[in-house]
């Protein structure tokens, strides 16, 4: 064999120089060559198939199409968005749209909550809503974040009235219809569209739906495991969120299928000792009896139901809380909720609006994503 040859010639360039180990050689010397000109970046290329490489016939960029002619490539300076709220939006108002601040710290901040609540949800999302104790405000909590759930969101939401003790569910908002969930029940297979549903719910301003219970407590108690299987079952065809008001007993005969049908759960406490005691002896319930999983992810709700919390440590009990839940989140005393009759958002104080606000988005961090939602939503 004969030896490699050392000299050769740069192709691609008539009457280019011999190189000989990366150097020119100029009359018999080898000169230090100049570092090649980077090749300019391409636009990438189609594959024909896994593991293929490019076709060389597509190596300049494709054609623009229209996705490519965004409102960041074509609008010159971007519109900030109004204020949302304060003094800011005052200011934006009365100078006819022309002083435009944008949005403090605060303002910015209800939006961002109100962005996480509104993200694309896929399928039917399930919230149980309990507590051991009575009168800490479970039921008020579940039309208080519907209702937040329902003015936010452009889809369905509805609570169930699961309580065998003459549930009071419906009586926070409208009512409508005297149908209950008995009724849905055996008109079951007349079921085949959302309108057919609505007939049994009572609607309220903020787009919250409520399926009421039996006020007979002896009919009531029949509302079986099953029952409640066959209700969500239906409902979750037609809406996005499903909260269940659950009865005070963790024994009664629904409370198995609510807790095993649950994607989150809303453990609801007073501020009060025999409150949190209770709240956290339905921890330990749950715990035991196979539904650690459901504690983890769980948020605990404090309720001030009264204007002050007397000598009660709050925040040493936010911190037992935090140890064995998800999140927890501090409802303030508000004279509206206090009153026990239909829950109207607006007649909310600002400090207990924005803590429903963070409530609901709480929550909603659990959302299942949908497959086609846009990075940072």
């Amino acid at each position: 064999m004969h030896p490699p040859n050392p000299v050769i010639r740069q192709f691609g360039h008539p009457g280019a120089a011999p190189v000989q180990n990366g150097h020119a050689l100029q009359n018999g010397q080898a000169m230090p060559m100049a570092p090649p000109t980077a090749p300019p970046t391409r636009a990438p290329m189609p594959q024909t198939g896994f593991n293929s490489a490019p076709d060389s016939r597509f190596e300049s960029a494709l054609p623009m199409t229209a996705q490519d002619l965004s409102a960041a490539l074509l609008v010159k300076r971007p519109v900030r968005p109004a204020p949302v709220g304060g003094w800011r939006k005052a200011l934006y108002t009365l100078s006819g749209r022309s002083v435009n601040l944008g949005n403090g710290a605060k303002e910015q901040h209800l939006v961002e909550l109100t962005r996480q609540i509104n993200q694309p949800l896929q399928g039917c999302y399930k919230v149980a809503v309990l507590s051991l104790k009575g009168g800490v405000g479970k039921t008020t909590t579940t039309a208080t974040l519907g209702s937040m759930f329902g003015s936010i969101r452009g889809d369905r939401v509805v609570a169930v009235d699961a309580n065998p003790d003459r549930g009071t569910l419906s009586q926070k908002i409208p009512l409508e219809t005297p149908a209950t969930v008995r009724n849905l029940l055996r008109d079951e297979n007349s079921i085949e569209k959302y309108s057919d549903v609505r007939g049994y719910t009572s609607q309220n301003r903020h787009r919250l739906e409520v399926l009421a219970s039996d006020s007979d407590p002896a009919v009531s108690e029949a509302f079986s495991g099953g029952d409640y299987t066959r209700t969500v079952d239906m409902l979750e065809k037609f809406y996005s969120i499903v909260l269940t008001d659950c009865g005070t007993g963790l024994m009664h005969s629904a409370m198995q299928a609510i807790l095993e049908g649950a994607d989150s759960l809303i453990v609801v406490s007073s501020g009060s000792v025999d409150g949190a005691r209770s709240a956290s002896a339905t921890l330990d319930w749950l715990d035991a009896h196979g539904y650690s999983r459901l504690v983890a992810t769980s948020v605990a709700v404090i309720n001030a139901v009264r204007p002050r919390s007397g000598k009660v440590d709050l925040p040493r009990v936010v911190e037992h809380f935090e140890q064995r839940c998800r999140a927890v989140r501090l409802i303030p005393f508000d004279p509206h909720l206090e009153e026990g009759a239909e829950i109207d958002l607006d007649r909310l104080r600002p400090g207990t609006r924005e803590a429903v606000l963070e409530l609901a988005a709480v929550v909603a961090q659990d959302f299942p994503a949908s497959p086609f939602a846009l990075p940072g939503r």
